[in-house]
């Protein structure tokens, strides 16, 4: 019964049961059963670019939608649409919906097809394979329906792009979409089925251009605007809207089959405004209680109900979630076009499954009592109806519930009032508790007044509905300026206003469960001012809660200033599920005597709100509150306390009907909201019904259309020195460039940081280096420096101490000074470690052994003897160890050996090969440096081994800051060789040869820990995939390239065969790809494959000679190598055949990274860091470390990591173990040496 997820996870619970509630086939959509589409099959093909439109396509059978039944052509949009009529120009881009224009959207957002990036098909198919294909999809959708389409409307979205926006918006590169609409018409109806096939939705948000950020797609329909914009009746139906619902679009459905969704769009039924019954699924966050609301959620357009809105109520955007609560439909829709005049008695529940509608499946109903993070409690009813006896709980214990044929309803019973879910005693006092949080420009001022977690606590007196609203504690700075704002706590005074017989005041409707949007707009002065308030009901004190936001500009008011409102009026139209209201206030501001004369200004500000709520639907003679009451409001009281910084007011309320002789009774269009005055206009009542329209100040225009005044192009000098100017709607802000802040005057002055900063930390000191000298920190911002033992000096220069003079060695021993120490070293006869020597000679090593052995053997007696000829002798170094390369005199050639003199296979060359020496140097007793990391100070760096440390060198562009390199870590007892950096967690790893091992630490400062020690050869280059947190690197002695997760675990070997000595190794993590080099001396080359070791194929493997070092530009996608064989620096794109050389004449280089436009390698030869500008193909700079050793790995550290995504980097790709990417997909491995059974392999 229950059908498997696809990729499915134990959150996606909510996946399984949507399978028991359709009882459908469970398998997910696969792309091969989309629709046939593509040139074969006659379609069109969309031009490819940002917001197209194509041509009419003509349709032989009429499309119905909502109540329009002659539809002969529709238009295609790049922006996953259809519509019914030629898109605007300013319509091309999604924004408000719903737009001008009848449209049906399966995934509406601003996509992209440019420069390859997918491709639009659309065609009208009439032949008989499709049509019957299309009459299957919606007798499955809806069994009781004898539909046959004469024609079909097939549009395909394939592999298409999301819109990228600037270039530092996180944008889902690489992630691309795939989809399809259907629109299936008879003669009397028509049909829409869209398709989300498995993985084919891999985004679901795109740049706004409107917005300037990431919103959510949206999936909707909408009925063309007839008549003008105020007077249409129009509706729209908005199916989802938000990240959640979106992405689940292709695992859930509501017809039975996954990623499949049935609407009927046009008929009959939606033409007269009839609903069929619905299954709905309504997933709250948190895991709250899945239950049947007994309230009709159509105004929250919540697709539970895909709502059926009528404009102009509510224009929602794209990405606006918070007043839209979307939740996920399950049921095969009807569009409705009319709502009934009261409420919606013949509306089915939401929830309710009549089996009739799936009688050939019998599906059983399912009632969740219990959501938990980790399980899924269900119980089953053989009643699918909610009612009073399944849900009484959700009626205030002060209330009664009642049963209706559809549903149940809430009462509050005698003595109190409420909507029943949340009842108060009428006459008792109420009180209010909540926080207020705003951000509020003042006056002219360009820098915002910002307080949070304010508090806001009310009183109300409701027999005499008088309210006492108090708010602390806010700034002084924008507290005078918000006395006028009396209707922030007025709200309160609405929802206990003393009510006339017949009409209800605020809470009697809404049960303080609301939203409100208020917007004032103050005559003659720039800017506007948002009031957000959410009320939640009772809370368990019995008190009320209201959450407050405020944003905007509001007019400066002198501190020490009183204000006088005088009583005013006010109209509320109620209609189902919201009320609006808007009026013109007048406010007088006295301002602190001067010369004994106080002056005081009159000053107006218009005010309009928009309230949203739930009502229950069931009860159908439920009356409804009148289509328009008038609230009164007097003894207006408003104060700032200075001292305490609390903003009181207080009003007393009524609500009523219209009184004669009132303003609102002219019904003047500026007071009921009739105007048609743009929205960025003020509207001045004249007398009777005249009115006239001004633009705010900050705007041009008529007054009914209005233009954004641009002050910054303008006045170009308006914000002053060290600011930027940012215009915005009618006014502009100034923002002071960085390390300026705004002063107390508004104008931008250097921030000076008065905080304690430890340097010692930061490394920001004038210390020597850590080889040298300690920082230590005393506190505040001060420190010292202290030279190490050995050295002498102030700490910030250090001279080496000569502890040879004297000799503090045995008298029998040599003393050999070195910097920061010295040695001891027994004299020959002597054994021992040179600070006791005793008479005997010292145990000779293998190398010195082997040497001594082939010159006794060929009777060389001493070093003036010549060799014989053809005679090959190893090297051994000062200590005794073998020297890694060795070379035959005679023949010319050279090769590497490991610690034991053997000579590496596919090693041996007339050059001097590139070995490395696994024998780390002696390390002498002191001075002891820990082995700890120095924190990075922010920038980007170029990270470079030289033996047993990691130094760091900062870029400042692309120029090296030399003077400022620093040892980031010492390990003295290791031979480092590659490094790769981790941009997401601040880490570092490199390979070690020596022990052999791998290690990492935090560039942010810490212990270094080793990662993997077993199973290892000679570990040398390194790189890292930050996307799916994978490690990969080469092993030349196991010849095998490896990969591990970042902690070391779950290492798979890629690839074991065809290596010989593979060195430089990386990755490009968007695309999936792994590149590598092996400087085989018979074949040298550069491979490549997929990250799962797929397709592994060599790239270039001519004209090469000794490939070190690689590496791959993730921003230019360019992949460029050193040759110490060729001596040449050289550059390709991985998809184009041509190769570029960049320069010649290198002396031998290792190692290599990118940066910006240089590459940047370490050198052998000259034991140096060398930059190369790819431009102009030539070495612009050097940096010679102050240790003359040599040079290995080399990394950038970026303080960022490069945009992009792939399929592994979320959620570990849906793997349960290695997640390895491809181009466009990814693979999931299994480590090796694994039983398999806790593992799943798949594609």
């Amino acid at each position: 019964m229950w059908a498997a997820v696809c990729r499915g996870r134990a959150s996606w619970m909510w996946a399984l049961l949507l399978q028991l509630l359709l009882a459908g086939p469970g398998g997910c959509l696969r792309r091969q059963d989309l629709f046939p589409y593509g040139p074969v099959h006659g379609d069109l093909e969309l031009e490819p670019g940002d917001d197209r439109v194509s041509p009419a396509l003509k349709l032989s059978t009429a499309l119905r939608l909502f109540d329009k039944s002659d539809i002969h052509s529709v238009y295609v949009t790049t922006n996953g649409l259809i519509a019914t009529s030629e898109p605007p120009a300013e319509e091309a881009h999604p924004g408000l919906f719903p737009p001008n224009f009848g449209a049906v959207a399966p995934f509406l957002a601003d996509l992209d097809t440019s420069g390859g990036r997918g491709k639009v098909y659309y065609r009208e198919d009439a032949s008989p394979s499709v049509t019957q294909l299309a009459a299957e999809h919606v007798q499955r959708g809806f069994p009781e329906v004898s539909f046959q389409p004469t024609s079909v409307v097939v549009v395909t979205w394939e592999s298409v792009a999301p819109y990228q926006g600037p270039s530092e918006d996180p944008a889902p590169e690489g992630k691309r979409n795939t989809f399809q609409a259907v629109l299936a018409s008879s003669d009397s109806s028509s049909y829409a089925i869209f398709l989300y096939p498995e993985d084919g939705l891999q985004f679901t948000t795109t740049f706004s251009k409107k917005k300037n950020s990431q919103v959510p797609a949206m999936v909707a329909f909408s009925q063309e605007l007839l008549g003008s914009l105020w007077s249409s009746n129009r509706v729209y139906n908005i199916f989802a809207n938000d990240r959640e619902s979106i992405g689940n679009l292709a695992r859930s459905s509501n017809s039975g089959q996954q990623g499949v969704w049935m609407f009927e769009i046009g008929s009959p039924d939606t033409a007269n405004g009839g609903l069929s019954s619905d299954v709905n699924l309504r997933l709250d966050d948190g895991g709250e209680e899945y239950d049947d609301e007994d309230y009709d959620p159509v105004t929250s357009l919540g697709p539970e109900d895909v709502a059926t809105t009528p404009f102009p109520y509510e224009t929602p955007e794209r990405g606006d979630t918070d007043t839209h609560n979307l939740r996920r439909v399950l049921s095969p829709r009807r569009l409705a076009t009319d709502r009934p005049a009261g409420p919606a008695t013949e509306r089915t529940r939401s929830f309710q499954l009549l089996a009739e509608r799936f009688r050939q499946q019998h599906p059983q109903v399912i009632d969740v009592d219990e959501v938990e993070e980790t399980e899924v409690v269900f119980s089953y009813n053989t009643d699918s109806r909610p009612t009073c006896a399944n849900s009484r709980h959700q009626c205030s214990v002060h209330a009664e519930c009642r049963d209706f044929a559809t549903g149940f309803c809430c009462a509050c019973v005698t003595g109190y009032m409420g909507n029943g879910r949340q009842c108060v005693a009428k006459g008792s006092p109420q009180r209010v508790n909540g926080k207020v949080k705003g951000r509020i420009f003042v006056g002219s001022s360009p820098a915002p007044v910002v307080f949070e977690n304010t508090d806001l606590h009310s009183y109300v007196v409701t027999n005499d509905g008088r309210s006492y609203t108090a708010i602390s504690t806010i700034p002084e700075a924008v507290g005078y300026s918000l006395l006028p704002l009396a209707p922030i706590g007025g709200i309160i005074g609405w929802m206990f206003a003393v009510e006339q017989d017949g009409f209800r005041n605020g809470f009697s409707i809404t049960g303080g469960e609301f939203t409100r949007q208020a917007e004032v707009t103050f005559v003659g002065h720039p800017g506007k001012l948002v009031i957000k308030q959410r009320f939640s009901g009772i809370d368990e004190h019995g008190h009320l809660t209201i959450d407050t936001e405020l944003e905007g500009r509001v007019p400066e008011i002198a501190v020490g200033s009183s204000v006088h409102i005088e009583p005013y009026t006010e109209l509320y139209h109620y209609s189902h599920n919201v009320i609006t209201s808007s009026s013109a206030r007048e406010y007088t501001v006295t301002e602190p005597a001067q010369d004994g004369a106080a002056p005081a200004n009159v000053y107006t500000y218009q005010w309009r709100q928009t309230i949203t709520f739930q009502e229950c639907s069931h009860d159908s003679a439920r009356p409804a509150p009148p289509s328009t009451q008038q609230l009164s409001v007097d003894s207006v009281f408003v104060l700032y306390n200075q001292e305490e910084r609390i903003l009181r007011y207080a009003l007393s309320n009524s609500i009523g009907p219209v009184r004669e002789g009132s303003p609102d009774a002219l019904q003047n269009p500026c007071y009921i909201g009739t105007h048609g005055c743009d929205t960025n206009a003020a509207c001045r009542p004249g007398p009777g019904n005249q009115f006239t329209c001004e633009c705010s100040i900050g705007f041009r225009g008529d007054g009914r259309t209005c233009y954004d005044i641009d002050e910054c192009s303008e006045q170009p000098s308006a914000c002053g020195s060290h600011a930027v100017c940012n215009n915005h709607p009618g006014t502009f802000r100034c923002e002071c460039v960085q390390g300026y802040r705004f002063s107390e005057e508004g104008t931008c002055v250097a921030i000076v940081d008065q905080r304690p900063i430890n340097h010692c930390t930061t490394g920001l000191h004038d210390c020597d280096i850590p080889q040298r000298a300690q920082c230590i920190y005393t506190g505040g911002s001060s420190y010292t420096c202290s030279c190490l033992p050995g050295f002498s000096g102030d700490g910030r220069a250090c001279q080496d101490v000569d502890e040879c003079q004297p000799s503090r060695c045995h008298p029998d021993a040599f003393c050999y000074n070195t910097p920061g120490s010295f040695s001891c070293q027994c004299k020959p006869g002597y054994q021992g470690d040179g600070f006791r020597c005793v008479p005997g000679e010292v145990e000779k090593t293998r190398c010195q052994l082997e040497r001594e052995h082939i010159l006794e053997t060929a009777g060389v007696t001493g070093p003036q003897h010549p060799l014989p000829l053809g005679l090959f002798v190893p090297e051994c170094d000062e200590y005794g160890n073998y020297v890694p390369t060795q070379c035959h005199g005679s023949t010319g050639y050279c090769w590497c050996v490991d610690r034991d003199g053997r000579e590496l296979e596919g090693t041996r060359t007339r050059m001097r090969p590139p070995c490395l020496s696994t024998v780390a140097p002696p390390i002498h007793q002191r001075p002891l440096v820990p082995p700890t990391v120095i924190p990075l100070p922010p920038g980007t760096h170029l990270l470079f081994a030289q033996t047993g440390k990691i130094e760091r060198l900062p870029l400042e562009g692309s120029t090296m800051r030399k003077t400022d390199a620093k040892t980031l870590l010492h390990a003295p007892d290791k031979v480092i060789i590659g490094l790769a950096f981790d941009c997401v967690d601040k880490m570092v790893y490199w390979t070690d040869i020596s022990e052999p091992s791998i290690g990492r630490a935090s560039l942010l400062g810490g212990e270094p820990t080793t990662i993997i020690r077993q199973d290892l050869g000679s570990p040398e280059g390194i790189a890292l995939d930050h996307l799916g947190r994978n490690l990969f690197w080469t092993d030349s002695r196991l010849d095998r390239i490896e990969v591990a997760k970042l902690d070391g675990t779950q290492r798979r070997v890629l690839f074991e065969t065809d290596l010989v000595n593979p060195r430089g190794i990386v990755t490009d993590s968007v695309r999936g790809n792994l590149y590598w080099t092996d400087w085989n001396r018979d074949n040298p080359k550069i491979e490549t494959s997929y990250m799962d070791g797929t397709n592994r194929r060599v790239l270039v493997h001519e004209d090469l000679g000794l490939p070190n070092g690689l590496t791959f530009d993730a921003y230019s996608s360019q992949l460029c190598w050193v040759d110490a064989g060729t001596s040449r620096a050289e550059c390709l794109q991985p998809g184009q055949s041509s190769r570029r050389r960049v320069l010649e004449g290198l002396q031998y280089p290792f190692s290599v990274t990118s940066f910006g436009k240089n590459l940047y390698y370490t050198d052998w030869k000259t034991n140096s860091v060398i930059a190369v500008d790819l431009a102009v193909s030539k070495e612009t700079d050097a940096f010679h470390p102050h240790k003359q050793a040599r040079l290995y790995g080399i990394t950038t550290a970026l303080p960022q990591c490069p945009q992009g995504h792939n399929y592994c980097a979320v959620n570990n790709g849906g793997c349960t173990h290695l997640c390895l990417a491809t181009p466009g997909g990814r693979t999931c491995r299994c480590p090796d040496n694994t039983l398999g059974v806790d593992c799943i392999e798949h594609k």
